[in-house]
């Protein structure tokens, strides 16, 4: 008899697509924090923060995967996760819910993601109306990851 292992992730909102990160990464959902702008930091990471006395990297998701800037006049939201690298506080839309799915449950990624969406996305999860993109949080906040669109940015 098989048995199948179920993963929790919290998910949150970028434009019109769906994310999760695993829960076990994620220490804490706060509120918009004042962001302090970091001189020649390349320009996904949005600046710094401070959380409680710690200096956490703000890094703005919709510009590291290319959507559109966010609305005038709206806030995003800080999911501040652990890393081997430190905490890092990831920019969202707007925070979903935490939902366990199961291990066996998931399909690759869909073929058409391109850039830094088909790097970053690990699995995919179809729900009722919606597509669930996993992501890899140790890739995302590597320096190779990163600095990528500078890097991009110079040799056009």
């Amino acid at each position: 008899m098989s048995q199948t292992t179920s993963q929790k992730y919290c998910t949150f909102y970028l434009d019109k697509y769906y994310f999760g990160i695993e829960v076990e990464q994620v220490q804490e959902i706060i509120r918009f924090q004042e962001i302090t702008p970091v001189a020649l930091a390349p320009k996904v990471v949005k600046g710094l923060i401070n959380l409680r006395g710690q200096i956490v990297t703000a890094v703005d998701l919709r510009c590291l995967l290319e959507l559109p800037d966010r609305e005038e006049g709206k806030v995003p939201m800080n999911i501040v996760v652990r890393t081997p690298l430190g905490a890092f506080s990831l920019l969202a839309d707007r925070i979903g819910d935490v939902l366990g799915l199961a291990d066996d449950s998931f399909e690759s990624p869909p073929d058409n993601l391109s850039g830094m969406a088909g790097e970053l996305i690990e699995r995919a999860y179809k729900l009722d109306g919606k597509l669930l993109l996993t992501m890899a949080i140790s890739k995302l906040v590597s320096a190779e990851v990163l600095n990528r669109t500078e890097v991009a940015a110079e040799a056009a």
